[in-house]
C-alpha cells in the first residue's frame, strides 16, 4: 500500500448515519471509490455508523458523495455528517478497516 500526500488531492471525511453495517456498505464505498480513482478509507463505528475519509478530484469526491447517499442495496441512509479532514496520508488504494 502506498500513500499519496495531503497536499496532492481535495478531501473529505464523514459518517454515514443509518442501516449501514451488515448490508456490504464498505465494500460498495471501497469498489466504487476505486473505480474513481478516490484514496483513503472506510470503517464500521461500534455506533453503527461508517466513517469515511477520502481524497481525490473534487469531480471523483462529489462523485462519491453521491454514491454514499444512496448506498448497496440493502442499506439505508439517513443522514450524512461530514467533518473537517483531518492532515496526514490516506492509503492507496482506498482501503476497507476495521
Amino acid at each position: 500500500m502506498s500513500e499519496q500526500p495531503p497536499s496532492a488531492t481535495a478531501r473529505f471525511s464523514c459518517r454515514v448515519i443509518g442501516r449501514v453495517q451488515g448490508v456490504g456498505f464498505r465494500w460498495f464505498v471501497r469498489e466504487r471509490a476505486r473505480r474513481l480513482g478516490v484514496t483513503g478509507s472506510v470503517a464500521n463505528e461500534a455506533d453503527g455508523s461508517v466513517v469515511v475519509h477520502a481524497g481525490g478530484t473534487p469531480t471523483a469526491l462529489a462523485s462519491l458523495r453521491a454514491l454514499l447517499c444512496e448506498g448497496p442495496p440493502g442499506a439505508r441512509v439517513d443522514r450524512i455528517d461530514e467533518s473537517t479532514p483531518e492532515p496526514g496520508l490516506l492509503p492507496d488504494p482506498f482501503q476497507i478497516l476495521r
